[in-house]
């Protein structure tokens, strides 16, 4: 197995050849485009699970794009002939990007095109073989190993809030998609890494991509950052699996249990400017005998208001097999793969516990008196990108907090987009059983209402005051209006907490 964690890496400071390599390839359209356009769609999805057989095959032709595909995707040489007018790769050898085999060149890093969320062509580098990050079996056993894109580099990305910024920090930034993301924002990005090829590997991902170079740093969570530095947005996708020890930098965080999420949540409010935003992946132990929602409450910061999302549970046989499997021991020596998996079930029945939580965790600093902290269970369809829906979810809860009763009810409400409402009964019934409130954007809720909630959503397009809509629907169903003031504005809250309606002005 080649060890892919000590092979030499591209120069970073050869910006002049990084651009001239990134022009030759967006040339050839060898973007995220152009590869579905030449591999189509089964093929292309097959390469972000890493399998290259159906790329291999629809790669067989002639074209530049093609050969381009074989030598930075699918890790084969090519024919230094057949790059002639296609690269820069007298320049590119040069600079490390290539190593020469006889008459073919190879690749030395993976270079993958990734699409921006406005259309933009970048591109992630990682370690060869290691394009797709998570458990996709790579089975490289290197120690520094640098992973690309992966399910859990998108879902960060996706949810992350998107409001331009003065700073932002990417805590653990492995092939740099995150410090990417956030270049396009922020005017000012720091990374760091306790990995120095990370870094690296970042260097060259910002540069191939023509994105502005961030201000890296080596260390581990928030050392490499100084005592009076604060930030309007900290991300991070750290290496948060639980596990038996520290064998991948990318993925075991080194300390024991869930620690190293709980250490970088706790450590984060201090480091955030008044309004900015902390937002992390992470995975929590659900211990026997304890409420895992008050063990991720007692996480958050003094001065933060938070919303934690668990996303997933799985069982600690399922989460010892899905790290066995990444780490590539599912494909070693049996006896092997059995005394590691002990090793992961021994660790868990030591601590007690008995299922592994996975999700996100999204804090923002305020100066409220009384700050708010949501945790709750959601493994539903979400729709993402979902930075606009957690920014407008802080905004609301702001509000609400800000507005007693009285207030709100002098407030003016309109219902969210496409809200729909579904009515639930027996065939033939005068009346539903229950009315559901719907959403089919963001988070994707659903809740159920009584007929005054109903009515009132209904009619909620910011013209008339809360108090007034009320006082018109009691006078319709015949209620005192004076009573329905009273008991409507807990429903009113949660609506609005919810998403399904919105706060206007």
């Amino acid at each position: 197995m080649t060890d892919t964690g000590s092979a030499p890496l591209p120069a970073a400071d050869r910006p002049g050849t990084t651009a001239l390599l990134r022009d030759a390839l967006l040339a050839a359209s060898f973007t995220a485009d152009g590869l579905l356009d030449l591999l189509g769609a089964p093929a292309y999805a097959a390469l972000a699970r890493s399998e290259t057989v159906p790329a291999l095959r629809a790669t067989r032709g002639d074209t530049p794009l093609e050969a381009l595909v074989r030598l930075f995707l699918l890790q084969q040489p090519v024919p230094s002939a057949r790059l002639a007018g296609v690269l820069p790769v007298d320049d590119a050898v040069d600079a490390g990007w290539l190593t020469r085999v006889g008459d073919e060149v190879a690749a030395t890093v993976d270079v993958r095109p990734y699409g921006g969320p406005d259309g933009e062509d970048w591109f992630i580098v990682s370690d060869l073989g290691c394009a797709v990050g998570g458990a996709g079996g790579i089975g490289q056993r290197a120690e520094n190993v640098v992973l690309g894109v992966g399910g859990a580099s998108t879902t960060l990305a996706g949810i992350t809030v998107r409001t331009p910024v003065g700073s932002a920090l990417d805590l653990g930034t492995g092939s740099g998609i995150q410090a990417l993301h956030a270049a396009q924002h922020a005017t000012r990005v720091t990374a760091t890494d306790l990995n120095p090829r990370a870094l690296h590997i970042t260097a060259l991902t910002l540069a191939l991509s023509g994105a502005p170079a961030a201000d890296l740093r080596e260390g581990s969570l928030f050392e490499p950052v100084r005592q009076d530095e604060t930030f309007d947005l900290i991300v991070s996708n750290p290496p948060f699996v639980i596990s038996p020890g520290a064998r991948l930098t990318y993925r075991d965080g080194g300390m024991s249990g869930d620690d190293l999420c709980r250490t970088l949540v706790q450590q984060a409010g201090d480091r955030l400017n008044e309004g900015g935003f902390a937002q992390f992946l992470a995975n929590w132990q659900h211990v026997e005998g304890e409420d895992w929602q008050e063990r991720l409450r007692s996480w958050v910061p003094r001065g933060c208001d938070a919303w934690i999302v668990q996303r997933e549970v799985q069982d600690v046989t399922q989460y010892a097999e899905l790290w066995l499997r990444d780490a590539g021991d599912h494909r070693e020596d049996p006896a092997e793969y059995q005394a590691r998996y002990d090793a992961w079930l021994d660790e868990f029945e030591a601590r007690k516990v008995k299922g592994i939580g996975f999700g996100w965790i999204t804090l923002r600093r305020t100066s409220a008196a009384e700050p708010s902290i949501v945790v709750e269970e959601w493994p539903h369809a979400v729709e993402q990108p979902l930075g606009d829906a957690i920014r407008a979810h802080f905004e609301r809860v702001a509000h609400l907090r800000e507005h007693d009763d009285a207030a709100l009810l002098e407030g003016h409400f309109k219902l969210a987009a496409e809200v729909v409402q579904e009515q639930v009964g027996l065939p033939g019934a005068e009346d539903p059983e229950h009315v559901v409130l719907r959403q089919h954007r963001g988070m994707c809720r659903a809740t159920k209402v009584d007929t005054v909630g109903a009515g009132f959503a209904g009619v909620c397009d910011g013209t008339l005051s809360a108090g007034r809509i009320l006082d018109a629907i009691a006078q319709l169903v015949g209620e005192d209006p004076v009573a329905l003031r009273d008991r409507t504005p807990a429903q009113i809250r949660l609506l609005v907490e919810q998403g399904f309606l919105e706060p206007v002005g």
